[in-house]
């Protein structure tokens, strides 16, 4: 097994191989434990511990951490903010995920590749390296559900219809390049299956690269109708709702929870008219007060998990009674695809407490009863 394999996901391996790696504390020996069915080079399979594996190879090399290696030689040139990268649990960095950039980020990283590894007229990689990363290097057509994964793999990118080529991510997070057509594009989503990213690609073909070269001239009908239509697009961010005239008494009320997959020991609820402030408590670094706001998003701070590990993470959070019994509390995860939402249903002495988040590959969502406690007995 070389670094070309692991590069054009070709090590040989039949099966998804995530799982077992994940669960062990040493990823290295792992994977170098695993049978490998095939003879490298010989049967492609997409797998993120392939490019953990590059990551490591690099960082005992050169001795250094990878964003340190790659700073002045990627990050630096091409104007982007030293990121945060999540490591493996001996401090490896993770290589195939756990990477936060902003989609202007990930769209001079594509503008880089459009230009043949020259940013601002500084080159960054070399041409010859662009032309082999984007460049079949795998066949990835056998058993491939979505056209635009079944045009051969290169280095690391997908190769697409039309000469086109893409970094992706799960949950629809992407870097397109279309040479011909000289356009760049970078998205940041929250897909919950790879079909949807498909549907993208199928709506940038046909509704941008069709449309190319037309007489389109611009028109205030036309600019009307597209503010109608985007009036109308689902918004994610929760409307404002009134208070309720009756709610429930909840200032001060602590709940004992019962078991749960997150852990989740207390919830307090310390409310004043327009806010609230939602303490929970684990017994871990996750206990935090998470502060709400009736009228208006509040930003703060929550550990949570990321792609591997719990991380400090800013998140932006919204509050609104849905009638006077149920609470909704919306929480956005800024640099992350993760929405979470609480729905809280207050009954008498007891509360349902439901976890629910929009996309995940390993966060469970859940019901949880809490009982409220004693009075004499709160703290």
């Amino acid at each position: 097994m070389t670094v070309h394999h692991l590069l054009s996901m070709n090590a040989g391996h039949h099966d998804n191989i995530y799982a077992e790696v994940a669960q062990e504390q040493d990823w290295v020996k792992t994977f170098l434990s695993l049978d490998v069915e095939h003879e490298p080079g010989s049967h492609y399979l997409y797998s993120t511990h392939c490019t953990y594996m590059l990551a490591a190879i690099i960082e005992q090399v050169t001795g250094q951490n990878l964003v340190d290696f790659l700073m002045p030689r990627l990050f630096e040139p091409l104007g982007i903010p030293r990121p945060v990268w999540e490591t493996c649990p001996q401090g490896i960095t993770a290589g195939g995920m756990g990477l936060s950039i902003s989609t202007e980020s990930i769209a001079k990283f594509g503008l880089m590749l459009l230009n043949n590894g020259v940013y601002n007229g500084k080159r960054i990689v070399s041409e010859r390296y662009v032309k082999l990363a984007t460049t079949e290097q795998s066949d990835n057509r056998a058993g491939a559900a979505r056209i635009d994964s079944a045009q051969g793999y290169g280095y690391q990118f997908h190769l697409c219809r039309r000469g086109c080529y893409r970094g992706d991510g799960a949950f629809g997070q992407l870097s397109f390049v279309a040479p011909e057509e000289n356009i760049v594009i970078a998205a940041t989503s929250g897909f919950k299956s790879m079909n949807e990213l498909q549907t993208l690609l199928d709506l940038i073909y046909e509704h941008i690269f069709d449309r190319l070269g037309e007489d389109v001239t611009e028109c205030l009908e036309d600019k009307i109708e597209l503010q109608q239509q985007l009036s109308i697009m689902n918004n994610s961010v929760p409307a404002i709702r009134p208070v309720p005239a009756k709610m429930p008494m909840i200032d001060q009320n602590c709940y004992i929870m019962n078991e749960n997959p997150h852990g989740l020991q207390k919830v307090i609820f310390h409310l004043t008219e327009n806010q609230l402030d939602l303490q929970v408590i684990y017994g871990d670094d996750r206990d935090n007060m998470l502060p709400f706001d009736f009228t208006k998003p509040m930003f703060a701070q929550d550990v949570f998990n990321k792609d591997i590990s719990l991380h400090l993470q800013e998140v932006v959070t919204y509050a609104a009674w849905q009638d006077e019994n149920t609470l909704r509390l919306t929480l956005f995860y800024i640099e992350t695809p993760y929405t979470v939402t609480y729905t809280i249903i207050f009954k008498s002495e007891l509360i349902d407490f439901q976890f629910n988040i929009n996309v995940s590959l390993n966060i469970p969502e859940y019901t949880a009863i809490g009982e409220l406690m004693n009075v004499q007995s709160r703290s």
